[in-house]
């Protein structure tokens, strides 16, 4: 039972991606904005990553209210989102977007406490669970892609608001985490003990490599659904090819407790980005050629699947006690946050003045700058 409460929520929230990040950017490219300005929209949700994470994940340090504080940011996320009905402009969509994504992206940090709370000893298990959510995304994607096909893009914001509601819905039976299971850190102790940790070596070459990985996927999660449409795939078909790399992600995370058992976290690290280069230069040189893109796309596995898998293990065996939330939102923050941010804003400018193939060839060289830097600066653990 404890499972599937647990399961389901990483199913409903990362089955709401599975609509807004591949299909997103082609709404708002049918409201006439272009490359620039869409990655200046798409860059909004990842840049209040930077901040939103951080601030709940303060509040939940000072309360032990992890679940209270998911539910609020479900329930505000979905409230906010809805002013998308209201007008479309610019100035509008960038504080819709700003107000629900601050609320939106308060969640995941905190749910990723809960289950590893819950999880104890057994915290290679926690792919087991997070599977959940990329099975989410799969059913999602290809719905989502007949749907539009079927009945337009102007149908897209209506599965994002009823997805919303369904993740408050699943919030609401999300288990508080046990008691003592977050142990032996008090509140007074909690901000000279994070600042410790920070001044380690490895958690700042980790820190940087977590900005390097999201700001490397920028041209493909903002642009990658465009770039397809461009070369003539259909919709329906950009839809599986999406649903192919988080297939490729689940099956990772299915076997990830063997992986984290039989490996060690650096080494599954580098390996995770020297796969990530190799995909992007294949994705910008042989988009045309649909047996290579199909080949991409399970490179998710490593990309993604093994990447956060090695992730989270690793800001959870370098904070402990109360400082795991805060290390879980640095890791939300600073990579999908500033990294994603950062890398969508510059990918609308590299994407429209240099091209597609220059955008991927930038994207792998960020990640071989990350192998040199993790060889030098992280632990064998």
């Amino acid at each position: 039972m404890l499972y599937w409460r647990l399961s389901s929520f990483y199913l409903f929230y990362f089955a709401s991606l599975g609509a807004l990040m591949p299909y997103w950017s082609l709404y708002l490219h049918t409201l006439a904005f272009d490359a620039q300005t869409i990655g200046q929209l798409m860059a909004i949700p990842m840049a209040t990553k930077i901040v939103a994470p951080t601030l709940w994940s303060w509040i939940a340090d000072h309360t032990g209210q992890h679940v209270r504080l998911i539910r609020l940011g479900t329930f505000c996320a979905l409230l906010c989102f809805t002013g998308v009905f209201y007008a479309q402009s610019y100035a509008w969509l960038v504080f819709i977007m700003t107000v629900f994504s601050f609320f939106w992206n308060a969640s995941i940090p905190q749910m990723e406490v809960t289950t590893l709370a819950h999880l104890g000893n057994q915290s290679h298990q926690y792919t087991r669970i997070r599977l959940w959510g990329s099975i989410g995304f799969i059913i999602t994607v290809i719905l989502t892609g007949y749907l539009l096909k079927q009945y337009g893009i102007a149908l897209l914001p209506y599965i994002l608001t009823g997805l919303f509601a369904i993740i408050f819905l699943a919030s609401l039976f999300v288990p508080a985490p046990p008691a003592n299971s977050l142990p032996s850190v008090t509140s007074s102790t909690i901000p000279t003990l994070f600042r410790h940790i920070l001044k380690k070596r490895p958690i700042i070459v980790l820190i940087i490599a977590f900005f390097l990985m999201q700001a490397s996927h920028a041209p493909y999660y903002t642009f990658f659904t465009i770039y397809l449409e461009e070369h003539y795939y259909t919709r329906e078909i950009i839809g599986y090819l999406w649903a192919l790399s988080v297939f490729a992600e689940v099956l990772v995370f299915w076997v990830m407790h063997h992986l984290l058992q039989r490996f060690r976290l650096k080494s599954l690290f580098i390996f995770c980005f020297i796969l990530t280069a190799i995909r992007w230069l294949l994705m910008g040189y042989y988009v045309d050629s649909i047996m290579i893109i199909l080949f991409t796309q399970l490179f998710h596995a490593a990309s993604f699947g093994i990447y956060h898998g090695v992730a989270v293990q690793f800001m959870h065996h370098y904070f402990i006690g109360n400082t795991r939330s805060r290390g879980q939102a640095l890791y939300s923050g600073l990579g999908f946050g500033a990294g994603g941010a950062v890398g969508t804003w510059l990918s609308g400018y590299s994407w429209s003045l240099l091209g597609a193939q220059t955008s991927f060839t930038l994207a792998a060289l960020l990640c071989c700058i990350a192998v040199l830097l993790c060889f030098w600066g992280l632990e064998e653990i």
